[in-house]
């Protein structure tokens, strides 16, 4: 994907923070991002996703794996469990894409 500043300039949540979960996968294999903003597995992790961008990078998902957020490629994830089947979708902000 294009690494640019802003993946996408949308994005689907669960509520109008994007702070409730919309669903839970396991890796199908090992991620190691290219920068800070990705997080990192290994194959069988639970990943918890909070947002999915929508737009230019449609491939990119946000989520948790432990105490780790960050983006990976949602082709990397097996969903197990929805959380919520309602999706706002709303506009991305610069703090979406910044390492904290």
């Amino acid at each position: 994907p294009e690494l640019g500043r802003r993946f996408a300039e949308r994005k689907r949540c669960a509520d109008p923070e994007c702070s409730m979960l919309m669903c839970r996968g396991k890796a199908m294999q090992d991620f190691k991002g290219p920068d800070c903003r990705f997080v990192n597995f290994k194959k069988g992790e639970a990943v918890y996703v909070y947002y999915k961008l929508i737009g230019k990078s449609t491939e990119l998902w946000a989520g948790s794996v432990g105490s780790d957020f960050g983006y990976f490629p949602k082709d990397l994830l097996e969903i197990n469990h929805n959380y919520s089947s309602e999706e706002l979708e709303l506009p991305t902000d610069e703090t979406d894409f910044v390492c904290f």
